[in-house]
């Protein structure tokens, strides 16, 4: 079969229905066979990949968007009467528009003074996870798969989300809070594009150099932020993603139930969440 101009080795319909499709193919233009088969096909669920899909050792995730189904910080701007302000800003950091840091440090000067009970607040009644989530870290884990939350946004919002999700690590940002009110500032390292990227490698790395060879890397997330992960990831799916971030992925998710994946890469669904 040939697509795009390329040779096609293998595809593989997972379920017509739903339009979940596998494709094996040598390294190439995978934004080309994707743009044709975005044109003629459609399909909700797509993994375009050199060779046969297997469990991955490491998954690393993005956590706004993809984790979970809102922008923490546009919903805790709504607390204090910014949310269309703060989201303008957040929508063109993920398109690539403005520069991560530049962007992160602005919205996170706007919030400053608002009560940090806030947070909690926000997370009760405004945070959902996104379907299929819990059933897709869950299954990775049954399988031995090491799994990552690694987030732009913040601790506050993403430990509690790791701890529903069942993750094992959490790599995020951290708001600085004096008397009980959020002061506009970070505390420490920003968590950008390139700890993104950083935190998928270390986790490999830490496999050893032997198993370097063998073992596979699944990174999913929806803006430009998550870009070098998913360029780095043996299986990068750009959930509901941003353009950019879809060009830039041989995996895409259009489909609410993230877990979908799991059959993509063969792994067995023994538990639904």
């Amino acid at each position: 079969m040939r697509a795009a101009g390329m040779a096609i080795e293998a595809a593989d319909i997972i379920d017509h229905a739903a339009g979940i499709l596998q494709l094996k193919l040598p390294k190439g233009d995978h934004k080309a066979v994707r743009s044709l088969l975005n044109g003629h096909f459609a399909p909700s669920a797509l993994l375009l990949s050199d060779h046969t899909p297997k469990c991955p050792a490491v998954f690393v995730s993005d956590m706004d968007s993809t984790m979970i189904q809102q922008e923490c910080i546009d919903e805790l701007a709504d607390f204090a009467g910014l949310k269309d302000r703060v989201a303008a800003i957040t929508e063109r950091a993920m398109i690539g528009e403005l520069d991560f840091e530049d962007a992160l440090r602005e919205r996170v000067g706007l919030l400053a003074g608002l009560d940090q009970s806030a947070i909690s607040t926000c997370l009760e009644e405004r945070i959902t996870l996104t379907p299929g989530a819990k059933t897709l870290v869950a299954n990775l884990r049954a399988a031995g798969c090491k799994t990552v939350l690694v987030t732009g946004g913040f601790h506050h919002f993403a430990d509690a989300v790791a701890d529903q999700l069942g993750f094992e690590r959490v790599v995020g940002n951290r708001l600085e809070v004096s008397d009980g009110k959020l002061t506009g500032r970070l505390v420490g390292a920003i968590t950008d594009a390139a700890t993104k990227a950083g935190v998928l490698e270390e986790e490999m790395a830490s496999l050893g150099e032997g198993a370097r060879s063998s073992v596979r890397s699944l990174a999913t997330g929806d803006g430009a932020n998550d870009i070098p992960m998913l360029e780095r990831a043996d299986y990068g799916f750009a959930y509901c993603g941003k353009e950019a971030a879809r060009d830039a992925a041989n995996g895409q998710i259009d489909q609410a139930d993230i877990s979908v994946i799991l059959p993509l890469l063969g792994v067995r669904v023994a538990n639904r969440y």
